[in-house]
């Protein structure tokens, strides 16, 4: 067994159940804990450990819940129901994946009682897009960011990765997320990744865009025009990053969301 899962396996009692799975950013194990399903994950990065305090302030609301915590690693209750969103994107059920994200992303940005933990401005993820002052449709990304941080609405902590894939089915609890960042800023952020997923293909084809943004927006009672300029800001930084990352062959087709939802803007 990995050392890095020993200590927590011991100090909670937990039982292995299935094979360690390794991401970029933490190590996790299926476990069982008083025979129940949960998963263990030890984070490699410090964003990951962040995020755990956020997943802790949660409460289970929106969120996987937490059933223990301490250094390095967080036990969460695990997702054991077979439905996938990214499955029903891309088996008609498009529609109904969005409006299933919006009704977990609305748990997540609902007030809690609790005082809310350390979290990094969304203006400060921005800064790499920023600093791309170039023609085109990054500048067009960048003025629309500056212009949509410089007045926040709505600002809540933020689960930062909104995706098919954050947001699991967790059987009788519903679909609830997993693994955010630490951050906080304007609760319209949250939507944005979506469209760029749950993959090129879907994210690009023609219409989608446009109908996606329309039913998100009266789910999640969003201005259809800002939740556009959202989209347009996040697709430029996504794009930024994946430049510095090196992932060149996802730059285009993340340009292109920037592109569709600048045209959008464009046509009201």
């Amino acid at each position: 067994m990995d050392d890095h899962f020993t200590t927590y396996i011991d100090r909670w009692g937990l039982l292995p159940d299935g094979d360690p799975i390794v991401t970029h950013s933490s190590r996790l194990l299926p476990v069982l804990r008083d025979g129940a399903p949960a998963m263990l994950k030890v984070a490699i990065g410090s964003e990951e450990k962040w995020g755990a305090g956020l997943m802790l302030w949660w409460g289970g609301i929106g969120a996987a819940r937490v059933l223990a915590y301490g250094g390095d690693a967080i036990l969460l209750e695990r997702a054991t129901g077979r439905r996938s969103l990214a499955d029903m994107a891309t088996q008609g059920m498009d529609d109904d994946a969005s409006l299933i994200i919006c009704a977990a992303v609305a748990g997540l940005h609902a007030p809690r009682v609790a005082p809310r933990p350390d979290l990094v401005p969304l203006s400060d993820w921005f800064q790499a897009l920023l600093a791309m002052r170039e023609d085109g449709i990054f500048g067009r990304c960048a003025d629309t960011a500056q212009l949509l941080l410089a007045d926040p609405r709505d600002v809540v902590p933020l689960h930062g990765d909104i995706h098919h894939g954050n947001i699991l089915d967790f059987g009788a609890r519903g679909w609830l997320a997993i693994d955010p960042k630490r951050l906080i800023g304007e609760r319209g952020f949250d939507y944005a990744n979506l469209f760029c997923n749950p993959d090129h293909a879907i994210a690009t084809a023609p219409g989608r865009l446009s109908r996606q943004v329309d039913i998100v927006a009266r789910a999640a009672r969003l201005e259809r025009k800002r939740l556009l300029q959202w989209v347009l800001a996040w697709a430029g930084l996504s794009a930024t990053w994946l430049i510095e990352d090196g992932e060149d062959e996802h730059v285009v087709p993340t340009l292109r969301i920037a592109e569709i939802a600048a045209a959008e803007i464009d046509k009201r």
